[in-house]
């Protein structure tokens, strides 16, 4: 089996939005031969809490907005270091970037296809690191 095309349309405005909110990182998962409850994961970080925030509330605004449809389930907002929303074929985690180096989601689902992403959201990729040599371990630019 593979994601429906609604969960791959879900994916992509998902991950344009969270690109359009400067998230790092961002990858998705079809974990529809792995799981019964969804079609796919979305991953994307951010260095702060302020940012996973403005970044989930980016993603919900857009899918609402775009798709007319709004999360069955968010979890983890006031803590802002790891949101889930939940839209059932498609599930968004948005982490701290130090929640998504210790709990290595991609390790999981690592043998699961990765879908593909709009051009943006591709970009994403290694910003969490290039963030990290930028600031330093003591969280001053460089």
């Amino acid at each position: 089996m593979t994601a429906t095309d609604r969960a791959t349309e879900l994916i992509e405005v998902a991950a344009q939005a969270a690109a359009d909110k400067l998230a790092h990182d961002i990858i998705a998962y079809d974990v529809s031969d792995v799981l019964a409850i969804t079609d796919a994961f979305l991953l994307a970080s951010a260095p702060n809490d302020r940012q996973v925030k403005a970044i989930v509330d980016g993603i919900e605004e857009r899918l609402s907005k775009e798709l007319g449809i709004k999360p069955v389930r968010r979890e983890g907002e006031r803590e802002g270091r790891w949101v889930l929303l939940d839209y059932v074929d498609v599930v968004v985690h948005v982490q701290h970037a130090e929640e998504r180096v210790f709990y290595a989601l991609e390790r999981l689902w690592k043998d699961c296809p990765l879908l593909e992403l709009p051009e943006d959201a591709q970009a994403t990729r290694g910003r969490a690191a290039e963030h990290a040599v930028e600031v330093g371990e003591g969280g001053e630019r460089r």
